[in-house]
């Protein structure tokens, strides 16, 4: 069985309480043996692949993992045994090594009764030229926003080597708060029906997630890369608490630990906090930790007007201080370093490519004017207060949004300047706000970069908030407000192909026709170039 505390088992009605006062979904966790989750691999490398599986016993159980040149596994090219352990929640990750290089390759758990997993399919990185290489940029997928539709789409194509998620790949709310009980899709199932908060929980919240059918294809297609955003642990974490974890809750380091065990059990990654991945000569990419490794806590609008006649004074006295403090930052300094250090390696050794891959816009955003006029008169506190501060704040050249690298300034205005000293070509992959950006990079009015931040796959956008507006009508203003803004799209979900070649980045925005029903059903795409040497997008937005 899963390995639940009596807390969680209670929520779940599971101490005696009657299977019919358990989900559907629950019942299908608590009494799946086997292999319950499908498969999964990540961390490529050229000679190595980590892969994933869950196998449920009423023991620890020895597994067999195989990985072949072909799917009827007529030549393999490497096998291990793993223990599939309680410990773990019998999770298994092993990484297969000696393998060939630039190959795509399948793979299989085998159980000591001769049962198997379903077969995936992996791939290694190349190691020397390179011409092209494909990725798929995820973020932001709440199960009871709708069906992961984007995953879906992917993983029906042919021509995406290796998939990058950049975090909220759960969300971590009980019911009724993001979604709303209004909001919320009755197909999808909440597990546990409370905030997680301990290891049982996350654990649980990741076996309901991996349990949709679009989630196990695409991982048992392509590797991928992965990183936690915020969701994993709780809104607007840092390294010292997060928006809603509370007291009462526990200590946060507690909380912190879990999330991290649950998400290094459950995903197909090391435990390494920091990572790069080598594509021959053509790219560097880089993924690192934005939330809990060094994050100063966010700054707070309300609380730098709270009690001030003049807010005005009040909000240019923290633009001019608190804002723009050297010592904040998102990735703390070992983090600045490694990043620093490696683009200048990745350039000496004429790399075309570095990619960063990581969860918060980067890019620049000020809130316009026409804002005030896109939400309802009866919009709901929260957001009337939002829109008034973002106003206040835009009206003294400030950001709306404290939580982005918006909110920390000076450093990024360092990470920038690393990669100008490196001469980067510079692409900056991103998630985290629900919407689709294409953003240049820009450092004292030079090009450094190009930002790709990706839509939500079911998150809620820009337009539930904003309902009086069209998508036109926000994306003119936005621009306007914002000259390094290429691109947007404020009111689909989905997911972006990033076609890598020797000489330019093609960004391509995937846009769903809808999260609320079963459908892979897409309504258009967009595409934007990025020009090798040029560190900007090439075409008119």
């Amino acid at each position: 069985m899963m390995t639940l505390d009596r807390r969680t088992l209670l929520k779940l009605g599971g101490l005696g309480l009657g299977a019919l006062s358990v989900p559907a979904l629950a019942q299908q966790i608590f009494t799946a043996r086997g292999f319950t989750h499908g498969v999964a691999s990540g961390e490529p490398g050229p000679s190595s692949v980590l892969l994933w599986t869950r196998y449920v016993a009423d023991q620890d159980t020895l597994l067999r993992a195989e990985i072949a040149r072909d799917s009827a596994f007529r030549h393999i090219v490497g096998g291990a045994n793993h223990w599939a352990q309680a410990d773990q929640d019998f999770c298994v990750r092993v990484t297969m090594t000696d393998l060939p290089d630039n190959r795509w390759l399948y793979y299989r758990f085998i159980a000591p009764d001769g049962t198997q997993s379903m077969v995936g399919r992996t791939r290694t990185l190349p190691q020397d030229a390179v011409t092209a290489f494909n990725l798929a940029l995820f973020s932001c997928a709440n199960i009871g926003f709708g069906w992961f539709n984007a995953y879906g789409h992917a993983a029906r194509r042919k021509d995406i080597d290796l998939a990058v998620h950049v975090g909220d790949y759960i969300y971590e709310y009980g019911p009724g708060v993001y979604p709303s009980a209004k909001q919320m899709l009755a197909a999808r199932t909440l597990l546990p029906p409370a905030e997680t908060v301990s290891l049982a929980d996350y654990r649980l919240r990741y076996a309901a997630y991996r349990a949709d059918r679009a989630l196990q294809a695409l991982h048992a297609r392509m590797p991928m890369i992965a990183m936690w955003d915020d969701h994993e642990f709780a809104n607007d974490a840092w390294v010292g608490g997060a928006e809603n974890h509370r007291p009462e809750q526990g200590r946060w380091v507690d909380r912190r630990r879990a999330a991290v065990r649950a998400f290094q059990e459950w995903m197909p990654v090391s435990n390494a906090p920091f990572r790069q991945y080598q594509i021959g000569d053509l790219a560097t990419i880089l993924l690192p930790e934005t939330r809990i490794t060094g994050r100063t806590q966010q700054l707070n609008y309300a609380q730098a007007i709270a009690g001030q006649s003049d807010v005005t004074a009040a909000l240019r006295t923290f633009r001019d201080t608190a804002w723009i403090s050297k010592d904040r930052t998102l990735l703390g300094a070992d983090q600045e370093r490694w990043l620093a250090t490696e683009m200048a390696r990745s350039t000496r050794q004429k790399t075309r490519w570095q990619i960063l891959a990581q969860q918060v816009v980067m890019g620049s955003m000020v809130q316009p004017p026409e804002a005030r006029g896109w939400i309802m008169p009866d919009a709901p506190d929260y957001v009337q207060r939002r829109v008034t501060l973002g106003d206040l704040a835009a009206q003294v050249g400030l950001p709306a949004n404290l939580d982005a690298w918006d909110g920390y300034p000076a450093a990024r205005q360092r990470l920038l300047g690393a990669a100008q000293a490196a001469d980067a070509n510079l692409v900056v992959l991103t998630g985290d706000t629900h919407n689709g950006w294409a953003y240049d990079l820009t450092q004292d009015g030079a090009a450094v970069g190009a930002e790709i931040a990706g839509h939500s796959v079911t998150s809620s956008g820009l337009e539930s908030s904003t309902p009086r507006a069209t998508d036109q009508d926000r994306v003119a203003a936005l621009r306007r407000a914002n000259p390094t803004l290429r691109w947007a799209n404020t009111d689909r979900r989905g997911y972006v192909s990033v076609a890598i070649n020797r000489d330019r980045v093609r960004a391509t925005w995937h846009l769903l026709d809808t999260v609320r029903a079963d459908s892979q059903q897409m309504v258009g795409s967009h595409s934007m170039n990025i020009r090798h040497g040029a560190r900007r997008y090439a075409d008119a937005g």
